[in-house]
């Protein structure tokens, strides 16, 4: 499958572009972004096509952008490729970083982690390759199986890497480095975690750093883990699977809760800390909201997303002590931009009476359902789907 990058300008004037902003993966892995006036409607046959980009191979990943250059990688071959663009779509430079995923699913698959002047890249066959930014150089590489004893998955390795401070977060998925800690300027094990022995899950973990021990949180096959950011010590683990064990979408975290969510008709769940955040509790669990990989926003006292074997969009209210999904919303003015199904895209607002469909898009030259995570970073809506790669604006004038 190849890939398609799309970019629309959906804005009211004034439009603006955020000079050397930086976003990654799901910008700070909420999806959340904070662009405001949107158009509430488009022009006859939706934006047009700004320009298009037909060479990036096959990939999943989603794009970064930092100091007005997009950044996304992808599969020719056998070999992973960096790719980095202007705002204008111009190809700026092309980079070799090694061995890619080819053996199902094909393609790249981690979004490029972007930190203090270097790249971080996590292919598919689980290496980890640390780029100088402007010069491409390669400055140093780990691969999870050969150094850290990890083991590689069904469909190749899939997490973002995260950095908090001077350290590197991957999950190896070994029985001794189950979860790793490693030095993001040359790559040397700081800590390691056995946690509890799970594989991998395709799931990019976050850092919560508002409690008693601040610490990582990510879903592993069979757990969610909660590890001290400092020791590497495992705090608590929840016994939270579905029958494939597959987990991709990041928790989500708000006010000393953790809400994980899994397809396959698992569902999600919502846990609370406890014992000064060395343990958790569950406050609740549905069935209903199940996103096999395309995650979820939580905005004010509400969680929007999709299901899985429950083909609709859900809004969850947060809190509920039963958590059944609702669309009863309150005052929520908010714009949501859904990709779901064989190339379309919906723009929803969120209203008093439950979500609202405003726009359809038929997204053009491609040909299988997206997969990939839709950013707002610089105005424009920006985001890789699967096959080629047009990218289109619309702007209102003065």
């Amino acid at each position: 499958m190849k890939k398609i990058i799309i970019l629309f300008f959906v804005f009211a004037p004034p439009l603006l572009f955020a000079q050397n902003s930086t976003v990654l993966w799901r910008n700070n892995r909420t999806g959340i972004y904070q662009e405001g006036g949107l158009l509430t409607s488009w022009p006859q046959g939706g934006p047009k096509l700004l320009w298009s980009f037909n060479g990036l191979g096959e990939g999943h990943t989603s794009v970064a952008i930092d100091n007005n250059k997009i950044y996304i990688t992808g599969l020719t071959g056998d070999k992973g490729f960096l790719y980095v663009f202007d705002l204008l779509g111009k190809l700026l430079h092309k980079k070799g970083y090694g061995t890619e995923w080819n053996k199902s699913h094909n393609g790249s698959r981690s979004t490029v982690t972007i930190h203090q002047g270097k790249l971080y890249i996590y292919s598919g066959t689980g290496n980890l390759v640390c780029l100088d930014q402007n010069s491409l150089e390669l400055l140093w590489q780990k691969n999870i199986e050969k150094d850290f004893g990890g083991k590689n998955i069904m469909w190749g390795v899939s997490e973002s890497p995260l950095i908090v401070n001077e350290k590197i977060i991957l999950s190896p998925g070994g029985k001794i480095n189950n979860i790793v800690a490693i030095d993001k300027n040359n790559g040397a094990l700081v800590w390691t975690c056995a946690g509890d022995g799970d594989l991998s899950s395709y799931c990019s973990p976050i850092y919560i750093s508002d409690q008693k021990i601040p610490q990582i949180v990510t879903m592993m096959a069979s757990h969610i883990v909660g590890i001290d950011v400092a020791s590497g010590k495992k705090l608590w683990s929840y016994k939270y699977e579905n029958f494939r064990k597959i987990h991709p979408n990041t928790p989500i975290y708000h006010n000393n809760m953790i809400f994980c969510t899994s397809g396959y008709g698992k569902g999600s769940i919502m846990l609370r800390f406890s014992n000064g955040s060395q343990n958790v509790e569950k406050v609740w669990e549905t069935k209903d909201l199940e996103p096999c990989h395309g995650g979820a926003v939580k905005i004010g006292e509400y969680i929007y997303g999709s299901g899985d074997h429950n083909k609709y969009w859900f809004c969850l209210e947060c809190y509920s002590t039963n958590g059944i999904a609702t669309c009863t919303i309150k005052k929520m003015p908010c714009v949501l931009i859904l990709i779901k199904g064989i190339c379309t895209a919906s723009y929803v607002h969120s209203k008093s009476s439950g979500l609202t469909g405003v726009l359809f898009l038929k997204i053009p030259k491609c040909k299988w359902g997206p997969v990939l995570r839709p950013l707002l970073p610089i105005s424009p809506i920006l985001s890789p789907c699967l096959t080629l790669s047009p990218c289109f604006t619309e702007r209102t004038e003065r």
